[in-house]
């Protein structure tokens, strides 16, 4: 008869039974991005710069008490910062009218922001629709629209903005909106639609198209989720381009007007006192270069987390 072979037992008296380890559960694209960001020092110092200035834009009392629209021109005219008195009204110094520079810097910050967030979300939202229709359909859908892109793609962003607003008596703030987003989603609808033209070969997508699903579940489901990686990014990169336009707008008389405080309306007014008071003109500026390169850092830091290839 064969030998029958007996495992002995290896086991050692009161030792402690050593639990199996457990698999790793696998990580969706947007877990790993998110993984990936709070590793990144650009992702942490542009989220910082960005979390500091909607606390300005919400509470701008917290920064400043003084009225940005309180005047005093006999003597306040054209003060020198007192770098020594932080969040003072006089830190940053005094402008043509005898204002504080740092309280409109600070009250200027709303709606710098409103503007560039507003438009955003107008351009990403219209533009989505318009993309995602044009790749999911097809054929004369997707001819009509990609023609109706490029002919508003043709138009010069800042020279179409500037011609819409000049016919405008009152360019109040929700108008410049308007005319941003008016001309800026068609970026956002070419990256669209070819992310929707990639994800809608995918297999699960197939599967669903085979299992009966609608036409709105399959969009909203499963195309949509798979296809707004590129389309975030290209819309958070796009948010400083759309303060700075509002920023050059206002520069030229042509975006926000007066009483509403700018800081592109604070640069042009200063232009003339370059060189007897820089700071007029310096500090707003400075403002409008960081909150942009902000934005532009933040959003290269999630394309790098969202492309595979950048890994």
């Amino acid at each position: 008869m064969p030998e029958t072979l007996t495992v002995k037992d290896t086991t050692v008296p009161g030792a402690p039974e050593v639990a199996p380890e457990k698999a790793d559960k696998a990580r969706s694209l947007w877990t790993d991005a998110w993984y990936d960001l709070r590793r990144n020092p650009l992702f942490v110092i542009s989220a910082v710069l960005i979390v500091l200035l909607l606390a300005m834009a919400v509470a701008p009392g917290l920064f400043t008490g003084t009225d940005p629209r309180k005047a005093d021109l006999a003597n306040r005219y054209l003060q020198k910062p007192h770098f020594g008195s932080v969040f003072q009204a006089d830190w940053l110094g005094y402008d043509v009218q005898g204002r504080s520079v740092w309280a409109r810097m600070v009250y200027g910050t709303r709606n710098s922001l409103s503007v560039g967030i507003c438009v955003t979300l107008l351009v990403t939202f219209f533009g989505s629709l318009v993309g995602t229709l044009a790749g999911y359909f097809g054929g004369w859908v997707d001819a009509i629209l990609s023609r109706l892109t490029d002919i508003f793609f043709g138009v010069p962003f800042l020279l179409g903005a500037m011609v819409i607003l000049t016919s405008f008596a009152e360019r109040k703030l929700y108008v410049v909106i308007l005319s941003l987003a008016f001309l800026g989603w068609t970026q956002i609808a070419r990256v669209s639609r070819g992310a929707v033209i990639s994800v809608k070969e995918a297999d699960y997508v197939t599967a669903a198209r085979a299992l009966g699903a609608s036409t709105s579940r399959i969009l909203l489901r499963h195309i949509l989720p798979n296809a707004a990686a590129p389309v975030i990014v290209v819309a958070t990169i796009a948010l400083g381009g759309y303060i700075a336009a509002e920023a050059t707008l206002s520069y030229l008389g042509l975006g926000i007007a007066e009483p509403t405080v700018s800081w592109g309306m604070d640069v042009s007014a200063a232009k003339d006192q370059l060189r007897t008071a820089p700071h007029t003109l310096l500090m707003p500026s400075i403002l409008v270069s960081i909150t942009v390169l902000a934005f532009l850092m933040f959003g290269d830091a999630v394309r790098n987390a969202l492309d595979p290839k950048m890994r």
